[in-house]
């Protein structure tokens, strides 16, 4: 028992010695405070006494910050300023590609020329190098075997025209007699002496052009010469891009940028691929057309039906535009030579021709690797043909199908690019998006 009060002795002086350091924190906290005030009472009266010093009144009206001019102005009309410009650089870029291909539309024209026949013999060119023929041999064996069945086709039209020119010139003139006659009985009440009026309108027009129908030749034989020189570009070209095209491929990948070069390496066979389904597939269908065509307006005896299944097989390398062309001008031609019967079955074996090409062989054979919309084919086609006339109309859709087949692949890679280097999930998500070990037994 003696113990106890020693025990609260203890205690006691223990809890003193708690209470005495607590007052003396306590202490230091109001000092601290105090010496806070008098430094925040200094502060103010320096600022003041500054203001005092400057002039300006101690107290005033709160002068509000005008924003920045750029948060100031709305959010959309912000982003159309930036595609604004955007826009204008594109299209500034676009103008300054378009001046330098007009002024080097010979060249460009004939480069683009030997990549369609490129496209349209490289085959062959695989299929002998399959057979064990060298690369050299296969190459130029089906470079002049190319040149010349097509040589021997245009010398043929040229041949069947002069055979039938005169032929054709006396079937017109009694067509147009006969179309006189029809007028002058038909119940349009057209006169005599109308018809003769338009007729000598017709003579004097020629007669005071007669100027520029002699200038109109002269340029012609510029016009020849500039076309012999795209012909021999045209096969130079094609011989190298035959022989040597993935050389060529190679070293145009190396100017393209590092980062985008896996993209392009990627786009680019399958660009090859696209033109060359197309214009496989539209030697084949203008084939079809040619022949179907060609063998109604000979069985309905039209003059110079093979000279026109010619000009149509051509005129099926102009989408939509070249098929109507080619179409009209078979049937004038029945209908001045033959009359409005032969002419209705001319129109009739063309029409039933083109809509089963239409319909049938373009989507069978072209597919879907080259399909572009009517609407793009339309506008594409004059837009070229506003470039660069019939050539610009030419190759106008098969570049809009090779852009549309790039731009479709550059966009899936990308994207694949961008989902191999994101950031792998975190936490709670990596735990529940990683697949569970073989060992594991599945859940209950």
């Amino acid at each position: 028992m003696s113990r106890v009060p020693g025990w609260f002795g203890r205690i006691g002086a223990g809890l003193t010695e708690v209470g005495e350091r607590l007052d003396a924190r306590r202490a230091a906290a109001e000092k601290d405070d105090e010496i806070d005030e008098i430094v925040k009472d200094e502060a103010a009266g320096t600022d003041s006494s500054s203001a005092s010093l400057r002039g300006a009144p101690p107290e005033g009206p709160v002068v509000r910050v005008r924003p920045d001019p750029a948060t100031a102005v709305p959010w959309g009309m912000r982003v159309a300023a930036e595609a604004g410009w955007r826009l204008l650089v594109l299209a500034g870029t676009v103008w300054v590609l378009m001046r330098v291909i007009s002024a080097v539309q010979l060249v460009v024209l004939a480069f683009v020329s030997a990549l369609l026949i490129t496209a349209l013999l490289q085959p062959t060119v695989a299929r002998l190098r399959r057979y064990g023929f060298p690369r050299g041999l296969a190459t130029a064996l089906t470079a002049i075997l190319g040149f010349v069945i097509m040589g021997l086709v245009g010398w043929f039209v040229v041949w069947q025209v002069m055979e039938n020119i005169n032929n054709l010139a006396d079937q017109i003139q009694d067509g147009i007699d006969e179309l006189q006659r029809w007028l002058l009985n038909s119940p349009f009440h057209v006169t005599e002496d109308q018809i003769k009026d338009i007729a000598k309108s017709l003579r004097e027009a020629v007669g005071a052009n007669t100027e520029e129908i002699t200038s109109a030749g002269l340029e012609g034989v510029t016009v020849i010469v500039e076309a012999l020189t795209g012909i021999l570009l045209t096969m130079f070209s094609t011989l190298f891009l035959l022989y040597d095209g993935k050389r060529i491929w190679e070293w145009t990948l190396k100017l393209v940028p590092a980062a985008a070069r896996p993209g392009v390496a990627g786009a680019g066979p399958r660009a090859w691929r696209t033109l060359t389904a197309y214009v496989r597939g539209t030697v084949i269908v203008a084939l079809i057309d040619a022949i179907f065509i060609g063998l109604g307006i000979f069985f309905l005896d039209v003059p110079m039906a093979v000279p026109l299944a010619v000009f149509i097989f051509l005129g099926a390398f102009i989408p939509l535009v070249g098929a109507v062309i080619s179409g009209a001008l078979a049937v004038v031609v029945a209908l001045v030579t033959q009359g409005v019967f032969t002419a209705v079955m001319t129109l009739a074996v063309v029409l039933a021709v083109q809509q089963i090409e239409g319909h049938i062989l373009q989507p069978f054979i072209l597919g879907r690797a080259v399909r572009v919309h009517p609407l793009a084919v339309v506008l594409s086609v004059a837009a070229g043909g506003m470039v660069a006339g019939i050539g610009g109309a030419v190759v106008a859709v098969p570049l809009v199908a090779v852009t549309n087949t790039v731009v479709g692949y550059l966009r899936s890679h990308s994207r694949e690019a961008a989902l191999r280097y994101a950031p792998g999930p975190h936490g709670s998500t990596a735990a529940t998006a990683s697949p569970p070990p073989e060992d594991t037994p599945p859940p209950a």
